[in-house]
């Protein structure tokens, strides 16, 4: 299989005033297309950070961080904006929806930056909301949904493109269960259907268990990882 991403040897320290903090320790490893890894750890384990720099949102102090055989380090701000453009959906805990915006265009807003057209893949649109059960709340501002609901837009609006990588950041954190079955299962889905990778960081066992491996961080290192029996849906 090849890999889709692929992290060698990447470390990072935070400085805070005069302590250095470090934050990865020379972590490597590779994920292949169509899996869907579970990175989990304690809080400071340095799983977060690795999410930041997974996306190009950040920047490792050494080491390489390629996707799909293009290494973040070496492209320009523009191209890295546009890998992530092109090839990755990202869910974070904290919704981020626009205020002003309904449901619908916080999901189309996502298709316009991508510079998709109003009528491209409009089948696949349909079938992510129906999929999340926000069909009915597309109309409606994100001061108007549940959290849940929230959740559940910002995963359509990630996945409404087709990216081949998902980065899911504590997808769950602020969720109850029944909307965290509801957004695990559709991130299972979008893997198993849509053929997406998927990495998702999390500190529950339960959500974990929903990816084919689970990696365990601890003090920025990578201490162990395991196949899985997934949770099917």
């Amino acid at each position: 299989m090849v890999a889709i991403i692929q992290v060698e040897n990447v470390s990072k320290t935070y400085r805070v005033g005069r302590v250095e903090v470090p934050a990865l320790r020379g972590v490597s490893l590779a994920v292949e297309k169509g899996e869907f890894v579970s990175i989990v750890g304690p809080s400071g384990s340095g799983k977060s950070t690795l999410f930041y720099i997974l996306g190009g949102l950040a920047r490792g102090d050494s080491g390489r961080v390629l996707i799909d055989g293009s290494d973040f380090a070496a492209m320009s701000d523009a191209e890295r904006t546009r890998m992530r453009r092109q090839k990755i959906g990202f869910v974070f805990q904290k919704f981020n929806l626009l205020p002003t915006l309904d449901a619908n265009h916080n999901i189309e807003i996502a298709r316009s930056i991508a510079g998709a057209s109003a009528n491209q893949d409009g089948a696949h649109l349909r079938r992510v909301v129906e999929l999340l059960g926000i069909e009915h709340r597309l109309h409606h501002r994100p001061s108007e949904l549940s959290g849940g609901e929230q959740q559940r837009v910002a995963l359509a609006r990630a996945l409404v493109n087709r990216p081949a990588i998902v980065l899911a950041d504590e997808p769950t954190g602020n969720l109850d269960s029944r909307n965290s079955e509801i957004v695990l299962g559709m991130l299972r889905h979008s893997n198993q259907e849509f053929q997406q990778t998927v990495l998702m960081i999390t500190h529950n066992p339960e959500a974990a268990a929903y990816g084919d491996r689970i990696i365990h961080m601890r003090d920025g290192q990578i201490q162990s990882e395991e196949r899985n029996q997934p949770v099917l849906t």
